[in-house]
């Protein structure tokens, strides 16, 4: 009749500060952070994903979804200090200097990693024979092998060539099981570098073992994080090659998140060649997640159904197709009295549309960029007729200065002349097509004549919202079930942007639970979703990581807030401009009222439930900008855990909250008598007299 419903924190590792760490959050912190979880009435902390990222060692690896490893944790948050009991004073000395150095608004993702590396080799080269003897050493060594030789190797190959790009590592560009065990050879002269790569793994993943026994000690459940994709040069796809479409890319198409889609660079699952081993590489990972995570969220779990497949020479998300699915077949097209393939399926570039878009500058961009094949009629010439050929001509001409505006302005307009197609033809099978996304607002749809418009349109539907839904339905109950299989971790879909009709129905089926954002509701026709009307197997929360936080949406468009103000509070009168106090407590009460099983707050919307911690830029808070491929995630917590755990204030107004959400909460050893989970009447006394500014309306 009541089922259990809890409260948790969300916050990326590397935004976590204490005392202790070194320029970044350290796995170490999360006891620390699971003790202010505890204290605020917290059953859950959630981060997200924690592998090793090293692909270009620079600070684009702060990416923390494109994974160098799926095994291996990233040494950027390895305690230093902990690696040994007998550090020498010179060390601690250098140690002390870098966590002045280092202790900065934002992660400083090259500095610290240099710092840390610099230093942890130092300790390793006074140690290493006594920990690579040790039995636990072994123990780990042993049971871990099989992903830490190939991932130490790599790591190898990629410092001696400088590029993880194995396309240029010679005879090492194709794995072998022979060239492995010449490169971890104990007789090899680099043994001590491959050694040092174990090193690291291995007081890593005691330290995290560390956090997530204390975390289950206070019944507190650590979330981790499965991303979608791996880096293109990662271990993974070097040991494994045919588990992935290495021609092609990962994205998501035009949503919420970004009107001109997404290409995030991974490459596509072979979901064929995966199945033929019952999916041993997912099991495996799960198994590995498994060690240290009681709860763990599906990155893109529609990615599981079908994927935005994009072709590997595309820099944008626009241009795709979803994969696996139903094309239109060219007779199906002919029958329906559609055969211009060539006029749909190549770029519609016309005179008149230069003009539109350059001005006066149309012939020179024709000169430079496109041949005349018919009169009036241009395509691309053979050195820029993809997007990255584009991207690579404009460095060219910068560089010999012969833009006439900004290149970027001329890339997104010469971009917008490449997607001008209506049809996308297969390139595997030139008889298969696949409706562009938002075909009708191309200028090559809108110059059609009005019957082959009707019957694109009609086809674009069926595409895109009916024909795939069994073949999508089929394709996740098959993966799927071998993850969940994989673990006893309750698994949570992130089920956001263009969702499948069959999406749902699977993910009951199979007790998966999804993810609400009141900003990014499912129902059609509601601008806000309203959190008490969620199911219970969701998790509901104001934010996530891959939009603004609470403060910044408040505070970033009027005109929305007013029409919040109005249909959600119910309130005729002018919002605050600010996201003030009240209206974080009004929009979290919300949540925790709500019916979902787990209402999961992002630590920067808590921290706007009192006044000092929002003297900040709320647009600093934000964590990623799904817009911006090369996005620099170093976003740091200003306050020290340890100044939050000191904090009985904050602490008491989220307990309160929680407890008047009629939510579980983890006994705190500081609480002198427990009170049930619905909260005393002295407990709402208080909390009705705190409500009176901002009212939540009735049911």
């Amino acid at each position: 009749e009541t089922p259990w419903r809890g409260a948790g924190v969300a916050i990326p590792m590397f935004s976590v500060r204490s005392e202790c760490d070194l320029g970044v959050g350290e796995f170490l912190d999360l006891k620390l952070l699971v003790d202010w979880a505890v204290a605020s009435g917290f059953h859950l902390v959630q981060l997200l994903p924690i592998n090793d990222t090293s692909v270009h060692r620079m600070w684009w690896d702060s990416y923390p979804y494109s994974s160098l490893s799926v095994f291996a944790l990233h040494p950027l948050y390895l305690r230093v200090q902990a690696l040994s009991k007998n550090i020498p004073k010179e060390i601690k000395e250098e140690i002390e200097k870098a966590k002045q150095q280092l202790d900065l608004k934002d992660v400083d993702y090259e500095a610290t990693m240099a710092a840390k590396l610099s230093i942890a080799k130092k300790i390793f080269d006074l140690e290493k024979d006594a920990i690579l003897n040790s039995s636990s050493f072994k123990e780990f060594f042993a049971e871990n092998e099989g992903w830490l030789k190939p991932y130490a190797a790599f790591c190898f190959l990629r410092d001696f060539f400088e590029t993880s790009d194995r396309t240029q590592w010679g005879c090492f560009a194709h794995y072998s099981e022979d060239k492995l065990e010449k490169l971890v050879s104990k007789e090899s002269l680099h043994y001590e570098i491959i050694c040092f790569q174990y090193y690291i793994q291995y007081h890593l993943h005691l330290q995290l073992s560390e956090a997530a026994e204390y975390a289950r000690k206070k019944r507190v459940v650590l979330k981790g994080d499965l991303p979608i994709g791996v880096d293109r040069n990662s271990v993974d796809t070097w040991v494994y090659p045919n588990l992935f479409r290495m021609n092609t890319s990962t994205g998501a198409p035009p949503d919420y998140f970004d009107k001109n889609g997404q290409n995030w660079g991974f490459p596509t699952y072979n979901w064929e060649e995966m199945s033929k081993d019952n999916y041993g590489w997912w099991r495996a990972r799960l198994t590995q997640m498994a060690k240290y995570f009681t709860a763990y969220r599906i990155d893109h779990i529609l990615g599981f159904f079908r994927i935005w497949e994009l072709p590997d020479h595309a820099a944008t998300g626009l241009v795709g197709k979803f994969r696996p699915s139903i094309p239109l077949s060219q007779e199906e097209l002919e029958r329906e009295g559609i055969w211009d393939f060539n006029r749909l399926s190549r770029p519609y570039i016309r005179q008149g549309l230069l003009q539109q878009k350059f001005g006066a500058a149309w012939a020179f961009v024709a000169t430079t960029f496109l041949n005349e094949y018919e009169k009036n009629c241009y395509e691309f010439k053979e050195d820029c007729n993809t997007e990255k050929k584009v991207v690579s001509k404009l460095k060219s001409c910068a560089e010999s200065s012969l833009l006439l505006e900004s290149e970027d302005k001329l890339r997104r307009t010469l971009f917008d002349l490449l997607q001008n197609i209506v049809l996308i033809q297969d390139p595997e099978d030139p008889r298969k097509f696949y409706p562009r996304f938002n075909l009708e607002d191309t200028s090559s749809f809108k110059d059609l004549d009005d019957k082959s418009k009707n019957v694109l349109k009609r086809l674009y539907y069926d595409y895109y919202f009916h024909r795939q839904e069994n073949l999508w339905r089929e394709n996740a109950l098959k993966t799927l079930p071998v993850l969940l299989n994989s673990s006893d971790m309750l698994a949570c879909g992130e089920d956001l942007g263009l969702i499948p009709s069959c999406v749902h129905p699977v993910m009951q089926e199979l007790g998966l639970v999804g993810l609400r954002i009141q900003r990014m509701p499912n129902e059609p026709g509601l601008e806000f979703g309203i959190p008490s009307q969620y199911s219970y197997m969701t998790v509901c929360a104001p934010s996530c990581h891959d939009c603004s936080t609470l403060r910044a949406w408040w505070e970033e468009d009027e005109d929305r807030r007013l029409r919040y103000f109005k249909n959600v509070v119910e309130s005729d009168e002018l919002p605050p401009d600010r996201c003030t106090p009240e209206v974080a407590h009004f929009v979290i009460r919300q949540h925790v009222e709500a019916p979902s099983m787990l209402a999961i707050f992002p630590l920067q919307d808590l921290l706007a439930l009192k006044e000092e911690y929002t003297t900040r830029p709320a647009t600093e808070e934000t964590i990623n900008d799904p817009t911006n491929p090369k996005h620099y995630w170093r976003y740091r917590v200003h306050a020290t855990l340890e100044s939050l755990n000191k904090d009985t204030e904050l602490k008491t107004i989220i307990k309160d909250l929680v407890r008047w959400g009629g939510r579980s909460f983890p006994p705190d050893e500081t609480e002198v008598s427990s009170s049930s989970a619905s909260g005393s009447n002295s407990d709402k006394e208080r909390l009705a007299s705190s409500m009176e500014k901002i009212s939540l309306p009735s049911k």
